[in-house]
């Protein structure tokens, strides 16, 4: 069955929203969900290198509460690079069939190797294999170089268990700054901003569109 779609007019009123901005955010995500979008835990992931040259890639979220949102990586790749040498980072979530996005800003630290390891050993084992077999980044000739390189590992495998690799791990940003962003009508769109106040809690404000 097709889900219905969402009415891309919704008000984002400030006496409608939870206080908690990761509140909010999980209210929106179990609609997106409901909604049917495709991955909803897709997220864009800026970046930018100690020279200052921005970089943005698509992943997935694989965990958000109020210690941050993570995300895993080969340590070796350019965002893995980026992030080691300058720790901040900005998510966007982009839900179309509601007519929503959330932005989030903050900075960036690695998760602990335990929490490293325990969800590369959850993943699929061709999925661990390829990760381990890839010169993460790094030119190859073809798509064949590619394979060559999985079977080899496959080879060394020999049925076993692939092992954890050190080189692969996640990130988790602690939001500095959540925007929550609502389509309207005519370019009149809703943006809530929340930012940490003084007294631990989170300041709401409305930014015009």
């Amino acid at each position: 069955m097709t889900p219905l779609m969402a009415d891309h007019d919704q008000p984002l009123r400030e006496d409608a929203v939870a206080a908690d901005p990761l509140v909010q955010f999980d209210r929106w995500f179990a609609d997106a969900s409901a909604a049917g979008v495709r991955m909803p835990e897709a997220m864009s992931v800026a970046t930018a290198s100690p020279d200052r040259i921005p970089s943005t890639r698509m992943v997935l979220m694989k965990g958000c509460d109020e210690r941050g949102v993570v995300f895993f990586t080969n340590y070796a790749s350019r965002k893995g690079f980026d992030l080691t040498e300058n720790p901040q980072a900005a998510l966007l979530f982009y839900w179309d069939v509601l007519g929503r996005q959330v932005r989030i800003e903050g900075p960036v630290t690695p998760t602990s190797p335990q929490e490293s390891a325990d969800y590369s050993r959850s993943r699929p084992r061709g999925s661990r294999i390829s990760a381990l077999a890839s010169p993460q980044s790094q030119p190859v000739a073809d798509r064949s170089e590619l394979e060559a390189l999985v079977a080899e590992v496959e080879r060394e495998l020999d049925g076993a268990e692939p092992p954890v690799d050190d080189g692969w791990g996640g990130f988790r940003v602690t939001p500095a700054r959540w925007e929550f962003w609502q389509n309207r009508d005519d370019r009149l769109h809703d943006r809530l901003l929340y930012t940490p106040a003084a007294d631990g809690s989170w300041r709401i404000q409305r930014l015009a569109p």
